[in-house]
Parts: structure tokens; sequence; C-alpha cells
């Protein structure tokens, strides 16, 4: 018998569920994390240079191991959405502070983040995240076509 989920912080969106999920990972709180994924036994979670992490028990462990370091300071920069019906897919750049001996520096990691909305509202169901650099705070996009 699976424990109940606490809710996420809000159900209303999928932009407040994001915004929970990252939240938890400032806090470094592994049951508010774990309340902004769904229940789907096929979920799947990425991280930089990872393995693919699929179902509850994986993402939870691996979240669990990096909290056993304290939080971590993600903070997300720039989100693209692309929402239709019950899905919504979020390309995300966050920074991540990284503390070295040489003091706090900064990474940047470019995630793809899969809602779908659920019984209990929007709900992850897929993370994926890949090491990114500063270059990515300067977009590349197509420039719409003009016709007179």
């Amino acid at each position: 018998m699976r424990k109940p989920k606490a809710l996420p912080a809000s159900t209303g969106n999928p932009d407040e569920t994001e915004a929970a999920f990252y939240d938890a990972l400032q806090q470094g709180d592994i049951d508010k994390l774990m309340a902004c994924w769904g229940d789907e036994d096929e979920m799947v979670c990425v991280h930089p240079g990872g393995s693919r992490l699929v179902g509850a028990g994986a993402i939870r462990s691996a979240f669990d191991a990096m909290f056993a370091n304290g939080s971590l300071r993600v903070q997300p920069l720039k989100v693209r959405r692309v929402q239709s019906l019950g899905a919504s897919v979020h390309s995300v750049l966050e920074r991540i502070e990284v503390l070295t001996e040489e003091g706090p520096r900064h990474a940047y990691v470019l995630a793809t983040n899969v809602y779908l909305l659920t019984a209990q509202g929007w709900r992850m169901v897929a993370h994926h995240a890949s090491p990114g650099s500063l270059h990515e705070l300067q977009e590349v996009s197509e420039s719409p076509v003009l016709l007179h």
C-alpha cells in the first residue's frame, strides 16, 4: 500500500508545481519534492551525466543522496513552456550555486520538466537535465517570417 503523498505547495497550474519543485530543492525537503511528482510507474528522471531513473523509488533515492550533502541551490533563470490539454513541457535554464574551496561558483544546467494534469493536480512525470554553460543565457531561436 502506497503512503499518501503530501500536496505540493499548489496544484493550480504547472508553473506553481514547478515553483514548489525548485523550492523543495532549495530547502532540501524530500517529502515536498516528491509531492511534486506523479504516481505513474514510468516516471523518469535523468540528472546531468547520470543514468535514467524510472519510478518514484529510484527518483526518491537519487534526491535523498543529493540532499545528504545539504540542499541544492538551484534557480530557474529562463523557462520556455508548451502547454496543451493536460500536459505541459518546460525547458528550463537552471543556475546552480556550487561551493568550492575558492568560494561559491555557478554552473548551468538545461532541464526539461514534463507535467501532467492528474486527479491531484499538476504533477511532474519527467525531469531530464544536461550540463549547460553560460553560453545558454543567449538563446538561439528562429525569427518569425513576416509577410507583407
